[in-house]
């Protein structure tokens, strides 16, 4: 099975990683074969869809929401898009309870997106500002970094409350 994994990707890696396929499936015909299949394994980004866990990065009173549906594509949600979730850990004093089911701006996701001039750009978390059905934020802070993606999906007040813009 290692050995079958090993030629596969080593096939990947070449045309993936350019000359980098040789050192690749060095890597993987060593005794650590396991350890490496993890690494890559845990390289894989998707869409954010259904019962995807995000963090809340507003100060509405909730910390972690589950996404129960996007409402555009039928893949999933990506950066600037808007999502229906459920709130799933909340602070005991925020306007957002516990339960409740909200709205969210998708402002950092794990997948990669290309950009216009040939760059992509990619966060470590996936993270989310809530928002009403107006698409007016719910909390009165942004934290951590927004990319200015946003500016095209008409987030600009969500732009306005953020720190800082990537």
């Amino acid at each position: 099975m290692a050995v079958n994994f090993a030629s596969k990707c080593s096939r990947a890696g070449s045309s993936l990683l350019g000359g980098l396929g040789n050192n690749l499936s060095a890597l993987l015909s060593t005794q650590h074969g396991t350890t490496s299949y993890n690494f890559l394994s845990q390289q894989v980004r998707t869409f954010i869809q259904m019962r995807t866990v995000l963090k809340v990065v507003d100060n509405s009173g909730a910390k972690k929401v589950m996404c129960i549906q996007a409402l555009k594509g039928k893949k999933g949600a990506r950066l600037g898009d808007t999502i229906i979730a459920s709130v799933k850990e909340a602070y005991p004093n925020g306007k957002v309870k516990k339960g409740k089911v909200v709205y969210g701006v998708v402002v950092r996701a794990a997948m990669q997106r290309g950009r216009c001039d040939g760059s992509e750009v990619k966060f470590d978390d996936n993270a989310v500002v809530l928002v009403d059905k107006q698409g007016q934020p719910i909390g009165t802070r942004v934290f951590g970094p927004v990319p200015h993606e946003l500016r095209q999906k008409k987030h600009v007040k969500i732009l306005s409350l953020a720190g800082h813009i990537a």
